[in-house]
Parts: C-alpha cells; sequence; structure tokens
C-alpha cells in the first residue's frame, strides 16, 4: 500500500545536513520500497522538510521503516503527515485509469 509521508523540518537546525549521510546509506539498503522520495524545497531553493511515497504492506511496517530511518530516529522533523494513498497514475495494471474514469462517471451519473 502506497504511503505519502510529508515532512516539514524544523527551522533553521543543522540535523538534517548532519544525518543526511546515515539516511542515504539507510535509503540505499532499502531502494525498493521508495515509489518516490527527495527533498521539498522552498522558492529560493532551500531545503525545507522531505515527500516519501513509500510502499509498504501496512501502517506497521511504514513505524518499524520511520524508527529505522536516521531523519526520523534523529528528530530532524518539526512536523509529519502520513497518509494511505491509491496509485492511479502512471498505471501499474493497464486498464486501471479507465476503470477508474468509468466509476466516477458512473458515481456523477447517478446523482
Amino acid at each position: 500500500m502506497p504511503f505519502i509521508i510529508y515532512a516539514k523540518d524544523k527551522p533553521n537546525s543543522p540535523l538534517r545536513a548532519r544525518h543526511r549521510g546515515a539516511h542515504l546509506a539507510f535509503v540505499a539498503t532499502c531502494r525498493e520500497v521508495f515509489l518516490y522520495g527527495g527533498p521539498m524545497l522552498d522558492e529560493g531553493g532551500k531545503v525545507v522538510g522531505s515527500l516519501m511515497v513509500l510502499d509498504l504492506p501496512d501502517r506497521k511496517a511504514l513505524d518499524a521503516h520511520m524508527a529505522r530511518d536516521p531523519y526520523f530516529a534523529q528528530g530532524i522533523f518539526a512536523s509529519v503527515e502520513i497518509f494511505e494513498s491509491r496509485q492511479i497514475v502512471p498505471e501499474v495494471t493497464p486498464g486501471s485509469l479507465d476503470a477508474e474514469l468509468a466509476k466516477q462517471r458512473a458515481a456523477e451519473a447517478a446523482q
């Protein structure tokens, strides 16, 4: 199941730079669970947080993953929001976007 992690850094904290190497080494050991991951940038290009989309079986597995990630373990984030998601595009299963569109049109017609 895809999980979206939206994590904002503590302002003006040296923690991200201090733990970046360990974080990247950790990510290299589990890159297969990442659908997407990278820093969030403000308008000036400064890193202000992280956005990750991880494919893990359940919330328990996500929590275990986050506990091993140095960014989470070392407390670099001021806030973390987690959302479950469903991938529609790019299509994992051919035809899934058309099926989703048909379902939406049927729901609209029923109103």
